[in-house]
């Protein structure tokens, strides 16, 4: 009894949350798990979605390398076998500290002002959406959850329904817009809150992805919002969106932030849990580079994401051709430049984020120290995306074949003429998406949303492999509370 029982100097969420500052570190809390790239093994998503592509192979040192990234690359997939219970944790993760953010505004003192939270609201019911985009798209039904969950709620588990996810996401994406606090940019000192843009951008994409012809008409006027906004340009060099110092350039809407200035080492790396990330790192660079390499340019990294042939052969002739592709073998006999043969290895690998010596970290551990950020919504992409939805809407045409000849024009391609319309034009769209976007991890996305990926991946099942299976984790720790998704 002569014990002191109260803490003293430590922040708890119940006494924290009290000013705005306060308030923006829990905000930041949120945006920080978008960066996440060791839940539960290596789940960065750009480069599982390359792999499960045909613009990848997985890669590695060999088969037993990443067994979860084969897994999906060869849609050898098992409840206890792929990247599943990463992304899952992940994402509800976000799901979880946005919830707790939005909670905690409703409860803030008088003093925190009411400009300050409607713009904090507005970036949370964002980040939400983000993630439950991701979870819906990666597992189909899935838990609902738009406020923190009790012990309670955890002895009775629901999966809602792709419509019911698709509905709060754009139910939140709806407020975001709705928010006159919202800004349209930015200054240099907030670089990576999101903007109107990126909200606008985001909810077009949900509503394209629902693949419902008959709103394709509103999913073009948002992305024609943004085209329109004067707040966006194409990059005039190609080849410089991936540059570092071109970061947030005038066609990124949107990327996820990484930076080199937390140095951390192997010790870390998975030793605090699932939920543990030893930097604030880029990985999939580390991960895309040549294993050990010797030459000019690259730092050497781990084989994986070997460019298929596939994709090699269809961008032959195309002038961004040599700013998303390099070529091994042109580097051994022109460079004398050296790489040990990975798995599944092509000698083609992912140019777009490759590790450049000049962006090596300067201290820690460097192959977790990549500083790039994710351009994971940019301004070629809305134009190609506005194009699409307008011809599946039954809208003007010539608008979206210009949309389509913007993008081409900035690679000095000829444009399409007036006399390509109708199916022949959507088929364009969507090889130029391919070419325009390649390893950037929209290429899985697009094969399943347009029913292609049965007849382009192999061993694709249709019905089966459009979503992962629940991890098999969850549904032990929730006493079978969770369906398993058909075929799995």
């Amino acid at each position: 009894d002569y014990l002191e029982i109260e803490l003293r100097g430590s922040d708890f969420e119940t006494n924290f949350y009290q000013t705005e500052d306060e308030i923006f570190q829990g905000l930041v809390a949120v945006y920080d798990v978008l960066g996440w790239h060791s839940v539960s093994g290596w789940t960065m998503q750009q480069g599982l979605l390359n792999a499960a592509s045909d613009d990848c192979h997985a890669g590695g040192s060999d088969a037993s390398d990443q067994p979860s990234w084969v897994a999906w690359d060869e849609f050898s997939l098992r409840p206890d076998l792929g990247p599943q219970e990463g992304l899952w944790g992940k994402n509800f993760t976000g799901v979880r500290r946005a919830n707790l953010i939005l909670e905690k505004l409703e409860e803030a003192p008088v003093e925190v002002s009411e400009a300050f939270k409607a713009r904090i609201r507005a970036e949370a019911k964002f980040l939400r959406a983000w993630f439950y985009f991701d979870l819906v798209r990666l597992f189909g039904n899935v838990p609902l959850y738009t406020q923190q969950v009790s012990a309670n709620d955890l002895q009775n588990i629901s999966q809602a329904t792709p419509a019911e996810i698709y509905a709060q996401i754009e139910e939140d994406l709806r407020d975001a817009h709705g928010t006159f606090e919202l800004p349209e940019t930015v200054p240099p000192d907030e670089i990576g809150r999101i903007t109107k843009g990126a909200v606008t951008t985001l909810w077009g994409k949900v509503i394209l992805f629902q693949n419902n012809d008959a709103r394709m008409g509103e999913a073009a006027d948002l992305f024609e919002e943004v085209i329109n906004s004067g707040f966006y340009f194409l990059e005039p060099n190609f080849a410089d969106i991936w540059k570092r110092e071109n970061e947030w350039g005038p066609e990124s809407i949107f990327e996820i932030q990484h930076s080199d200035n937390r140095p951390g080492d192997w010790g870390c790396c998975f030793a605090a849990g699932p939920n543990n990330n030893p930097t604030e790192g880029n990985f999939a660079v580390q991960f895309y580079g040549m294993r050990d390499f010797v030459g000019p340019t690259y730092a050497p990294g781990w084989s994986f994401c070997p460019v298929s042939l596939d994709l090699v052969d269809f961008m032959q002739g195309d002038p961004r051709y040599e700013h998303t592709i390099i070529d091994g073998q042109a580097l051994q006999n022109q460079a004398g430049a050296s790489y040990t043969v990975g798995y599944q290895n092509t000698d083609y690998f992912i140019k777009k984020y490759a590790p450049l010596v000049d962006y090596q970290a300067p201290d820690g551990v460097i192959p977790l120290g990549w500083g790039d950020n994710e351009r994971v919504m940019r301004l070629a992409d809305v134009y190609l995306m506005a194009a699409e939805a307008i011809v599946r809407g039954g809208g003007n045409q010539d608008v979206a074949r210009s949309y389509v000849n913007t993008v081409r024009q900035r690679v000095t391609l000829q444009p399409f003429p007036p006399s390509l319309n109708g199916q022949a034009l959507l088929d364009a769209i969507y090889r130029e998406r391919r070419l325009e976007l390649a390893t950037e991890g929209h290429r899985f996305w697009d094969l399943v949303r347009t029913g292609q990926a049965a007849s382009v991946l192999p061993n694709f099942m249709a019905g089966v492999h459009e979503v992962l299976p629940i991890p098999q984790i969850e549904i032990d720790l929730t006493e079978g509370q969770l369906n398993q998704n058909p075929g799995y």
